[in-house]
């Protein structure tokens, strides 16, 4: 889970009901119970969704909201320690004998390319297979970013409308001027909603999945430019060398080279020479 999504909308409620709370006690929260002015928000914004978008890109805005709160960060690092090992692994058995270390991969991208190389495709081949899909994958994302940036436009804009309405209804019916604040309060509760929705979750996590999205697409050009590299024969210090380049400083170190020993099997220490010198010939 995307702990830093979740926090900042639950901070920022938990801020706002402390608020309210403090300035107005229980009663300050009533004027912002409105079911009405929730309705021709939210029915309004999802309403106007769907005249902007097809009803199956609309139906897939669940399961964007899924990869915004809940996929993982990808380890880069990981990926580029993976290539230089079959890499190394091929210099020394050939590209059949990665088919075992293919097949236990999780990543269908790469495990797509790295099948492609033990099939001998030729690397043109397999770079405009692997481009195709990172083209219809970009496609695909930006979409979802299209989506969530229209609800968080719509939504204002219909917090402005329920606002309207509700001000026509009130001065329609003015006879009781006492009641003329109440009513007010509750006609604005509408803009609430719809300021609130737009520049808290919608217009953010738009933000957050083109995030997502340019990492990912960072990731799947790494697997491309190591899929090529494995294919090339290129040497095991050569694809790390290649890849580390689309590192950060800091996941670079994370790397460890064909023939440097890691972190938990440091190299043992020189050997010392005897107490008597050399030994003796027999």
């Amino acid at each position: 889970m995307d702990i830093g999504t979740v926090m900042g909308i639950l901070v920022f409620i938990g801020l706002m009901i402390g608020s309210i709370w403090h300035a107005e006690g229980v009663a300050g929260f009533k004027p912002f119970i409105n079911m009405e002015a929730l309705l021709m928000v939210m029915g309004g914004t999802f309403c106007a969704t769907l005249v902007n978008y097809p009803l199956k890109q609309v139906i897939g805005v669940g399961r964007i909201t899924r990869k915004v709160l809940f996929q993982a960060e990808e380890n880069t690092a990981g990926i580029v320690v993976t290539f230089v090992a079959l890499a190394k692994k091929a210099k020394q058995e050939g590209f059949l004998a990665l088919d075992q270390d293919v097949n236990r991969l999780s990543d269908d991208f790469m495990k797509r390319g790295l099948q492609m190389v033990i099939d001998g495709q030729d690397q043109e081949f397999i770079r405009n297979m692997l481009e195709t899909e990172l083209g219809f994958v970009r496609e695909r994302h930006k979409v979802g970013q299209e989506i969530f940036n229209a609800l968080g436009t719509y939504s204002p804009a219909f917090g402005i409308i329920g606002t309207v309405l509700g001000m026509v209804m009130m001065l329609n019916s003015i006879d009781d001027v006492a009641a003329v604040p109440r009513r007010m309060a509750l006609a604005l509760a509408a803009a609430f909603y719809g300021l609130g929705s737009g520049y808290l979750i919608f217009l953010p996590m738009g933000g957050k999945l083109r995030r997502r999205s340019e990492d990912e697409l960072l990731v799947k050009e790494i697997v491309i430019r190591g899929v090529l590299l494995l294919q090339s024969g290129a040497a095991p210090s050569v694809v790390e060398a290649n890849l580390k380049a689309y590192l950060e400083p800091a996941e670079r170190l994370l790397v460890k080279g064909p023939e440097e020993p890691g972190p938990e099997t440091p190299a043992g220490p020189a050997p010392t020479p005897g107490p008597s010198g050399p030994a003796p010939r027999k």
